[in-house]
């Protein structure tokens, strides 16, 4: 599968530069990853990055984004998206991870840095535990310039899957958790153990 990078124009204002870019995808597909893989090329291209997620996820750490692979990028905790523009202010990039977990205030801040020139990076799941849309991220990525769905493998059948199942009876949309509350899933998989 190949993959074309955003492009920023070379000759456009500064003003004229900033979009949004979605890395969306069930649990295990790999989000982070491609998040930390785009970020860092940014840190190559000399450009002022700032990462920033949610402080309810230290999963893995209070301060850094992990990957499953184990890559690794400093960030920012914040508590509201709010806080992510005053932070912001002297970046050319922002790296957001776990967007699901923001309310519906990120969908404007991502558009007002977007609008301020500011190449915009949003990761996050697309669908919950139950197969539904998982907002904001559905409002974000109807605004987005680009939009990249990964997909992880079915833990049950080996097939491309989409879903995030979730192993134990909880009901509460945010439950954090990793291999031992949820696995990957392929449509069918997913829908035969949902019932």
């Amino acid at each position: 599968m190949m993959f074309i990078e955003p492009l920023i124009g070379k000759n456009l204002p500064y003003e004229a530069r900033g979009h949004l870019e979605i890395i969306c995808g069930s649990m295990f597909s790999g989000k982070t990853e491609e998040l930390i893989r785009r970020i860092k090329r940014a840190v190559i291209a000399q450009q002022e990055v700032k990462i920033f997620k949610p402080a309810m996820d230290h999963r893995y750490h209070p301060i850094k984004i992990i990957s499953h692979n184990d890559n690794t990028v400093v960030s920012t905790p914040v508590q509201t998206a709010q806080e992510i523009l005053k932070l912001s202010e002297h970046s050319d990039v922002i790296g957001i991870d776990e967007v699901q977990f923001f309310d519906y205030q990120i969908v404007s801040v991502a558009e007002e840095l977007a609008q301020s020139g500011k190449r915009v990076i949003l990761a996050g799941l697309d669908m919950d535990f139950e197969g539904k849309p998982f907002e904001p991220m559905p409002q974000l990525m109807a605004i987005a310039e680009f939009v990249t769905k990964l997909h992880a493998i079915c833990m049950k059948c080996g097939s491309l899957a989409a879903y995030s199942f979730r192993l134990s009876d909880f009901k509460e949309l945010v439950m954090l958790g990793e291999k031992e509350h949820y696995e990957a899933r392929c449509r069918k998989c997913f829908y035969e153990d949902k019932k």
